[in-house]
């Protein structure tokens, strides 16, 4: 059982982390479920549609749908499965990895400017110092 000073600083961390989400999300330009899909390709490479919807937990007509949209744009492309002729596999093209970093940099860029506008420099080593412990604590 947590102490009460655990049980209430997790409670306003957790609120704390969910508003600075909601609000670096605000920056994205490009949908959260394909900006998501985009990074699992650029993180794990080529998977099958299939595939892509068990990595985000959603049904394969969602993630069709998904990767339909982002094929339209040309931020992603099908190939041959290499083993399977039934199969295809879908990755990044230059556009889609470039698209991603941009999102990926809109977000850091936004969080970079507000840590030097609202934080003195004895604050912003204190979060520096806080990113390992948040870490650590996503990957109990």
């Amino acid at each position: 059982m947590p102490t009460p000073e655990s049980a209430a600083t997790a409670a306003e961390l957790r609120t704390a982390m969910g508003k600075l989400t909601r609000r670096v999300k605000h920056e994205d330009r490009i949908p959260l479920g394909q900006i998501a899909v985009l990074g699992a390709l650029d993180r794990d490479g080529a998977m099958t549609t299939s595939d892509l919807a068990a990595d985000q937990r959603v049904r394969p007509q969602s993630m069709a749908r998904v990767v339909g949209l982002l094929m339209e744009q040309d931020l992603i492309t099908r190939r041959a499965h290499p083993t399977d002729g039934r199969k295809s596999l879908v990755e990044l093209t230059d556009d889609g990895r470039a698209a991603l970093e941009a999102e990926r940099g809109r977000r850091a860029g936004w969080l970079a400017q507000a840590i030097e506008a609202e934080l003195t420099d004895e604050e912003q080593a204190v979060l520096a110092r806080s990113a390992a412990l948040l870490e650590r604590l996503a990957t109990h």
